[in-house]
């Protein structure tokens, strides 16, 4: 505990003061430049980070921020600009499912009108226009459920061909989600004509 040092670590130790009195630069400051001063050093990280005086700017800012973001987004789903897309409709795998999805006519993309037309007929008194609206009904249930189901294996085939080394999880659920909104309210907005070879 308190015994004395050894010659070997005296001038270990003597070697170690030499060479940090002969170092001219700090050595985690990046090559060919100094350190800079604590005040410029301060002063640069002020103007970084403007941080607000109280809770009520910092929410402000916040809102405004968050404000700022969404109207950009807006603007990306309107244009189909993939810089400013949410992360959900990102990268090229979504971009080529929407592409995919957008480019064909889909049963599922009629569900809304159909369902509205179903619920009118369905308002009548007669007996026999509620069981014509109860089958159309099934049909177009089962027509859906058929085109979603040739519509994922095409894509997801698709998908393995074009984009092998791509993380495809979620597509395929991805673009029959959009099968199930009319075109015209899509968003994204189609890129693509009907028809147009993908």
């Amino acid at each position: 505990m308190f015994r004395r040092r050894s010659k070997d670590e005296q001038a270990a130790t003597t070697a170690v003061v030499a060479e940090q009195l002969q170092q001219t630069r700090d050595p985690q400051a990046p090559k060919g430049r100094p350190t800079p001063k604590r005040s410029e050093a301060e002063s640069l990280r002020r103007a970084r980070a403007v941080t607000p005086a109280n809770r009520k700017e910092a929410a402000k800012q916040a809102r405004e921020r968050r404000r700022a973001e969404l109207t950009r987004q807006r603007e990306a789903l309107a244009s189909g600009d993939e810089r400013y897309l949410p992360v959900r409709d990102k990268g090229p795998v979504r971009r080529f499912a929407r592409d995919f999805v957008d480019a064909k006519w889909s049963v599922a993309e009629f569900f809304l009108p159909m369902a509205v037309v179903i619920l009118v007929l369905s308002l009548f008194p007669s007996l026999t226009v509620k069981n014509v609206s109860l089958l159309l009904w099934m049909v177009v249930i089962v027509l859906i459920v058929l085109d979603s189901i040739v519509s994922g294996f095409r894509l997801k085939k698709l998908l393995r061909t074009r984009f092998p080394n791509e993380n495809l999880r979620g597509a395929v659920p991805y673009a029959l989600m959009r099968t199930l909104q009319m075109r015209r309210l899509r968003l994204p907005k189609p890129q693509v004509e009907r028809g147009a070879k993908i």
